[in-house]
């Protein structure tokens, strides 16, 4: 069983036909028909059916495509550790983020590192702390920026940079808009526009709501940060955001005011696997994230 032929294997089964799978990997059709043949023939069973031009898969094929693709991921990670480890400051790191870190400190921090760095090529990813985690596990993506960070996980383990506040963000005309600062209590009686269920930034809400006496009745929901101020702003109800979402980006028409009571807060950072070693590249921006926060909380202290 060839590489070659498991390259071949991998792009008739992604587009169920031999000549365009031919076409973009840019080799004669009766090459890669012959090597579809020699590994039906090597494995001893058909793993494709032909339809006209057109291929599927068999359930055996399926079966093997699975396997496969698994396993040349493998490959391309070997790969890519052997050629950090030959050279650190030219690999590529995967990156997670969630929505919220997505406008200021992700940015930031990718910029601070790059000015070191400048030949460390990212990947992005963008998804929730559930989706997040998953996907550092199957090592889909290397670490990820999280908020708030698990600190009791098997699989994963959490570094803390920073704590920041969630504050509440209200329509210009709201009773409250004046305020320096607010109760949540005093929105017993407002519409919330939170995220939906299953995103960690709505639990945060609803337990700061529930521990002051009510719960919090959700008007709309959104899975996007803009979307959510942007249905503030058109005085559809109110939210709690992290600070940080609001930094460079506070609709004209919404106000932002701290909450008192309670104090409202998430940790921020990254998590990173335990079931493997990070490579030289990813490393390197790990080392490199600790030394940036732990020189910025000096400085804001």
């Amino acid at each position: 069983m060839e590489l070659r032929q498991l390259k071949y294997f991998i792009e008739v089964a992604k587009r169920e036909h031999v000549t365009e799978a031919a076409h973009a990997l840019h080799v004669a059709q009766s090459a890669v028909s012959r090597q579809i043949v020699n590994l039906e023939e090597e494995l001893g069973v058909q793993l494709f059916i032909r339809e006209g031009r057109n291929v599927r898969l068999t359930p055996v094929g399926k079966i093997f495509l699975e396997h496969i693709e698994m396993a040349m991921k493998e490959i391309d990670k070997a790969k890519q550790e052997i050629d950090e480890f030959l050279d650190p400051e030219r690999g590529t790191i995967r990156v997670g983020f969630p929505s919220s870190l997505a406008a200021h400190t992700l940015p930031t921090v990718i910029s601070a590192f790059r000015s070191q760095y400048p030949d460390v090529g990212f990947e992005l990813r963008q998804g929730s702390l559930s989706y997040l985690r998953d996907a550092v596990i199957r090592g889909e993506i290397d670490l990820a920026f999280v908020g708030p960070v698990p600190t009791n996980d098997r699989e994963v383990r959490g570094q803390i940079f920073f704590v920041e506040q969630i504050v509440a963000l209200l329509p210009s005309h709201h009773p409250l808009a004046e305020q320096s600062a607010i109760r949540l209590y005093q929105l017993r009686n407002d519409s919330f526009v939170l995220f939906p269920t299953g995103f960690v930034l709505r639990k945060i809400v609803t337990d700061a709501c529930q521990q002051v006496g009510f719960q919090p009745n959700v008007s709309f929901e959104g899975e996007d940060i803009d979307a959510i101020k942007g249905l503030v702003a058109a005085g559809l109800g109110v939210t709690l955001l992290p600070e940080v979402t609001l930094i460079d980006n506070t609709p004209r028409t919404t106000v932002k005011i701290p909450v008192i009571e309670p104090n409202v807060t998430r940790t921020v950072g990254v998590i990173i696997p335990n079931n493997r070693e990070l490579a030289p590249s990813e490393k390197l921006f790990y080392e490199f994230l600790k030394e940036f926060f732990t020189a910025l909380n000096k400085f804001s202290q």
